[in-house]
């Protein structure tokens, strides 16, 4: 009796000095460029802070980042792994570096998603070691929320990252209200352009005065069973089953819309830019593990450095946006009249159904002081000093991004929240103009020169500058709103 309480009592000094394990985070993006950026970043950040990772890509976008970036490029490190599931999608005859269809890939990824997910979850616990503990917590797209499921089967925390803005959030929460008012769906296609559209909506707390069109564009069908509109509606229907909402914004930026959500939804925690809170890292060992779908070509760089400061255009249109030939043929000579410098980023999947190639005598007309790229890398383009504004899609990485660099904008959104954004850049933040849907080579030119001008241009870059401030701000260590609101995120939410 007494060897054997002894043994106990040995046995239990042995474990009261063994090192916990590690928690583990399961970290999955909705599978598109836009989407795997900043939960790339979140998950650098939890790395940082002691978590084990397990970053989850579909296998289409497995393929194409092994592409862009090497083959070695998901390797990964003992404490940050990859892994993969399918998205549900048939084979593509797409080109592998073009983006997949999104109303596709919503509706496949919510029906399709959610039993190889589970089971990649459970192969994770089996085989759980010193090396690879088993899964604390899981941190998924706001759009991907099928995971909640699975948390919740297995007891332990599920943080929904919404990529959107706090404004392009609370314009998709607007979608259920909007058909009950009888704004949507449309009646017909004549309501696209008989000033329906214009239709204001005052309902929205912190969001004056905006109009249909400003709420994200989904809602902007004829189809009462419209795929997108449907998957918007249950995405944040189930979005109040989390454990909690995170958001890429700082307080400052969209304090009246947080505070909003947060009456409606489970603890929201604004902890942007997140590319602020990552520069805080020292001798940050997973700089070298990026997302870029497309190869970056960095060459753009030293061209940027032959530059004088705050000279430059520099035109990016995103991972998703298209247009027409003719849409452009008109942005193309909207530059090259505005005798502006300019970096062109063209994706080859830009133009719907065709290569995306700008008329040979605009190349010679600008020769001297455009530059074409195919991708580049965003961040450091955004940053340099020769860079003036940004002719942007306003997806919501862009215009972080943008505000981050202190950058104003030309907005010409593209579609889902893209409308929002561009609103509050030009009407709340005092920081972009709005280039019109039907774009026109006189109106593009025009308002590149009053970006590069003197009046407009200038103030909006005083306003950009100060909201560059605002957001360092926002993440400055142990004082910064972003900064507190990410460590109890941490303790109180994903190791609670």
């Amino acid at each position: 009796m007494q060897e054997e309480r002894e043994r106990e009592r040995l046995m239990g000094s042995q474990r009261s000095t063994e090192k916990p394990s590690p928690p583990h985070a399961v970290c999955i993006p909705f599978p598109a460029q836009g989407h795997i950026n900043p939960m790339l970043k979140l998950a650098k950040l939890l790395n940082h802070k002691g978590f084990h990772i397990t970053f989850i890509n579909t296998e289409f976008n497995h393929r194409r980042l092994l592409k862009s970036r090497g083959p070695n490029s998901l390797a990964g490190t003992p404490s940050f792994r990859f892994e993969t599931i399918p998205d549900g999608l048939p084979p593509t005859d797409n080109a592998p570096d073009a983006t997949q269809h999104v109303p596709s890939l919503c509706d496949s990824t919510r029906k399709n998603c959610l039993v190889p997910f589970r089971d990649l979850i459970a192969k994770i616990n089996h085989t759980a070691s010193s090396k690879v503990p088993p899964v604390s917590c899981i941190v998924s797209d706001g759009i991907m929320s099928f995971t909640v499921l699975v948390a919740q089967e297995l007891g332990i925390p599920d943080v929904l990252f919404w990529t959107t803005s706090a404004c392009g959030f609370m314009g998709y929460v607007q979608y259920c209200q909007l058909i009950e008012k009888d704004l949507s769906p449309l009646k017909d296609e004549s309501y696209l352009t008989n000033g329906h559209l214009d239709t204001i909506i005052d309902w929205i707390p912190g969001m004056n005065a905006m109009r249909l069109k400003d709420i994200p564009s989904f809602i902007r069908t004829t189809d009462p069973n419209d795929i997108m509109v449907d998957f918007a509606m249950g995405e944040v229907e189930r979005a109040h089953k989390a454990s909690a909402i995170i958001l890429n914004t700082f307080d400052a930026l969209e304090h009246d819309v947080v505070d909003a959500l947060s009456t409606i939804y489970p603890p929201i925690y604004t902890i942007g830019p997140l590319q602020f809170l990552l520069k805080q890292i020292p001798e940050n060992y997973l700089e070298s593990i990026g997302s870029n779908l497309w190869k970056e070509e960095h060459e753009c760089l030293p061209w940027l450095d032959s530059k004088e400061p705050n000279s430059v255009v520099y035109v990016n249109f995103g991972s998703v946006t298209v247009m027409t030939p003719q849409q452009l043929i008109e942005f193309a000579w909207g530059l090259a009249n505005s005798k502006q410098t300019f970096l062109w980023i063209i994706r080859p999947d830009l133009v719907v159904g065709d290569s995306a190639i700008v008329p040979p005598e605009f190349v010679t007309e600008t020769e001297e002081r455009g530059l074409l790229a195919s991708w580049c890398p965003q961040e450091q383009v955004l940053s340099h000093p020769s860079v003036r504004g940004f002719l942007t899609h306003c997806g919501w990485n862009s215009t972080l991004e943008s505000i981050c660099s202190g950058v104003p904008m030309l907005c010409w959104p593209f579609f889902a929240e893209q409308t929002t954004n561009c609103w509050c850049c030009c009407n709340q933040w005092g920081i972009g103009m709005e280039i019109n849907s039907d774009v026109k080579r006189e109106e593009v030119e025009s308002l590149v020169r009053e970006l590069i001008g003197v009046d407009k241009g200038k103030e909006m870059k005083r306003k950009a500058m100060e909201w560059k401030k605002l957001g360092e701000d926002a993440t400055i260590c142990n004082v910064g709103s972003s900064f507190l609101n990410f460590e109890k995120l941490v303790k109180s939410v994903l190791m609670g």
